[in-house]
């Protein structure tokens, strides 16, 4: 109770047998409450309000998770079937490579396997070594390491498009701001964007299940004989909002995930939420060595980033060229004047139109799906006026 600093700890262990063997796993009986345990020799699985496997594996996923092999067995690709069947996301350990040593052999065998519904309830769940000591594993630690990281930066959303006021909104806000820098109102757009996602778009998965709910009510009514003419159309339209709402959910999370392909029979919410959540935790920088150290103070972190990028794109002193060095040749008047002229706006729409719609052309968070979506809906709409 000391170590977990509570007197709502318990326990289950699995004891070791010489430098084998051997499982502690404590929790917070107030945030998980333990339905069933199953142990094995070297092995232990909990269920509960969510899902966590943990321990030995005694396999791989990938080549670079044991050295020296350049194929994987058969029974790791059963491994990661099974891992996929149970909808399981594997833990990434960003602080060593292997966690089993003999001699020279060396892997990855030891690992966490947590379920959607746990990262859910921990979505801040980070996986960490301890050292081997005398066995030949090396200890993994799960801790919920929540932190305040300040406001999140602004993110257009392909799924914004899907809703029959959201054109109508970005149209009547670019006349409101007159004739300014096409810049200015890109930035200026941002808080009216902001304003309108909480207000139509906050709590999508909230929204679905109210429709849902809704849509059970009805079905309720019909199974006890309460039925008349509107019912009908009551649920075909409440399936009809539900639709969208669902396409609405897919688009953001594949457009979070930035995945390139899908199962074109189910939703994929699921899917794209888990590699969502496994991008997030991979791109965090837990720890990084400066100066020979290892630092996992964030804010040393930070300003060790910062300052690293600042010094390599500083611009460096440079001898000024100028034609009378003779060094430069110098241009035709035709030719400066095709240099100085201005492109075309079929030129930039051709330019536009030739990115990939995911992609951002600057750090303002509006993606090319964005410029292109709106661009060419409010031109139709200009040149039916």
């Amino acid at each position: 109770m000391r170590i977990w600093g509570s007197d709502r700890t318990c326990w289950e262990s699995i004891s070791s047998i010489g430098a084998s063997g051997g499982l502690l796993l404590m929790r917070d009986e107030a945030a998980f409450k333990l339905y069933n345990c199953y142990k094995g020799d070297r092995w232990m699985i909990v269920s509960g309000a969510a899902l966590c496997f943990g321990g030995d594996f005694n396999e791989i996923l990938h080549l670079e998770e044991r050295k020296g092999v350049t194929t994987l067995s058969a029974s790791a690709a059963e491994f990661r079937t099974w891992i996929n069947d149970m909808e399981l996301i594997d833990l990434p350990l960003n602080d060593r490579t292997y966690t089993w040593f003999r001699g020279q052999l060396c892997s990855r065998i030891d690992r966490s396997l947590v379920s959607l519904e746990w990262l859910d309830v921990y979505p801040e769940t980070r996986l960490r070594s301890g050292p081997r000591g005398l066995s030949d594993h090396c200890p993994l630690v799960m801790e919920d390491s929540r932190r305040i990281e300040g406001p999140r930066p602004f993110r257009s959303l392909n799924s914004w498009f899907t809703h029959e006021g959201f054109l109508r909104m970005v149209k009547e806000e670019w006349r409101e701001l007159g004739d300014v820098q096409f810049l200015q109102k890109m930035k200026a757009l941002l808080e009216p964007l902001r304003r309108w996602h909480k207000q139509h778009f906050e709590d999508m998965a909230e929204r679905i299940k109210k429709l849902e709910e809704e849509i059970r009510k009805v079905d309720d009514m019909v199974s006890s004989g309460r039925y008349d003419g509107t019912t009908d159309a009551r649920r075909r339209a409440l399936v009809r909002c539900c639709e969208k709402w669902y396409l609405r959910q897919e688009m953001h999370w594949k457009q979070m995930s930035r995945s390139q392909h899908a199962n074109e029979i189910d939703r994929n919410t699921r899917y794209f939420h888990n590699i969502t959540s496994a991008r997030r935790r991979n791109n965090r920088i837990e720890s990084l060595v400066l100066n020979g150290r290892l630092v996992r103070n964030q804010a040393r972190i930070k300003i060790a980033v910062r300052d690293f990028y600042k010094c390599l794109y500083h611009q460096e002193a440079s001898p000024r060229v100028t034609f009378r060095d003779g060094l430069v040749n110098r241009l035709e008047r035709e030719e400066a004047e095709t240099l100085e002229a201005l492109p075309s706006v079929e030129e930039v729409k051709k330019a536009v139109w030739d990115c990939e719609s995911s992609k951002s052309p600057g750090s303002d968070g509006y993606n090319m799906y964005f410029i292109k979506s709106a661009g060419m809906r409010l031109e139709r709409n200009s040149l039916q006026l």
